[in-house]
């Protein structure tokens, strides 16, 4: 039986006022504890908090905003969104996220990637010219430290270990994923490691990332792995209707867009680009709750995913309209979806939704 878990994810993006006056990133912290209570008294499974060394994003230490989650929820499951494990020690990371753990009652995860942005290497001293190696060497420790047993590890990043035991240990052990953004090989490696795959989806058709989970599940199988989850990581918000969502999201979406464009040279998106990622076979879950809902149930049915976290920060969309983009998707998008798989499960379909 598939056990859906559905979550939201943000990156604390630096959000406006109501006079469209950028906040203190102090203040934008203070809002995502917020966000995430609200998520978990309106009952939602996940919640996940990313980390960046820019401007534009407030969040660079995603463990010590979650330890203050952990105080002031109950049920959520607290976890990176991701840990730029490339340029962190793997020793600390463990350390850090289970001591959530402990403070959360047995409630945080990690997932483990190499970033879509490079700021933190030079920050900490590493050399981009190691970036493959950095992540293969230092995922490969961080599993072994999940079995929290004595460690004995060499390798070319950092100090080697020998009989290191480390601590504090967790009481049920620590969930870790592996985030991906789409190689072939970055799937192959998170099979390799026997560790659930999330797949951050943010352009282009859902439906095209199944070949990537076929994959991962056929390499779990051929190296002998258990099955594990998948997950999925999109953009979206949730609005009364489709064109008032589209209307909230549009002007911050671009103005992150562009300014991650200005960065990698991109060019200025359109509104006619953005109506198509947040149309039916786009990446963007931008709509009514009906409309955001068959885009959560088609994306997680394509890819036999079992859990789908909404990206519900985007630029400097401001704090009250992801509230309210979080209270529509706890008690009215995640409501259908449940429904709809349990049903599945059953064998007694619920009413196709419409359109």
């Amino acid at each position: 039986m598939r056990n859906i878990e559905l979550g939201i994810d943000t990156f604390g993006d630096v959000t406006v006022d109501e006079d469209g006056h950028p906040l203190p990133q102090a203040q934008v912290i203070r809002n995502v504890v917020e966000e995430a209570a609200l998520a978990d008294s309106l009952g939602l499974d996940a919640f996940g908090l990313g980390e960046h060394h820019r401007p534009d994003f407030a969040v660079s230490a995603p463990d010590v905003v979650l330890a203050a989650i952990a105080a002031r929820t109950e049920r959520i499951r607290l976890g990176s969104a991701v840990t730029v494990l490339s340029s962190d020690d793997p020793v600390r990371v463990f350390q850090r996220f289970s001591t959530i753990d402990a403070v959360s009652g047995g409630r945080a995860e990690v997932t483990l990637g190499r970033g879509s942005f490079t700021e933190s290497f030079p920050l900490f001293g590493q050399d981009l010219a190691d970036y493959e190696v950095l992540f293969e060497e230092k995922l490969d420790l961080f599993v072994q430290l999940l079995r929290e047993e004595p460690v004995t590890w060499s390798g070319t990043t950092r100090s080697a270990l020998r009989d290191q035991l480390v601590y504090p240990r967790t009481e049920g052990g620590l969930r870790a994923w592996v985030g991906v953004g789409g190689s072939p090989e970055s799937v192959i490696r998170a099979a390799r490691h026997g560790l659930p795959l999330m797949l951050a989806i943010i352009g282009g058709d859902p439906v095209r990332f199944a070949p990537f989970a076929d994959l991962y599940r056929q390499a779990l199988a051929e190296l002998g792995q258990d099955p594990q989850p998948i997950g999925i990581h999109s953009p979206g918000h949730v609005a009364d209707t489709d064109e008032q969502a589209r209307d909230e999201y549009w002007p911050h979406y671009r103005a992150m867009h562009a300014s991650i464009g200005r960065d990698r040279g991109w060019p200025e998106m359109s509104r006619a680009q953005f109506d198509a990622a947040a149309g039916p076979n786009g990446a963007l879950a931008v709509g009514s709750p009906e409309t955001v809902a068959r885009k959560v149930i088609r994306s997680l049915d394509a890819l036999g995913a079992t859990r789908y976290s909404l990206k519900y920060s985007a630029g400097t969309l401001p704090h009250p309209l992801m509230m309210g983009s979080i209270e529509r998707f706890a008690t009215e998008v995640a409501p259908v979806v449940r429904a709809h798989f349990a049903a599945e499960e059953s064998e007694d379909p619920v009413p196709a939704l419409a359109g």
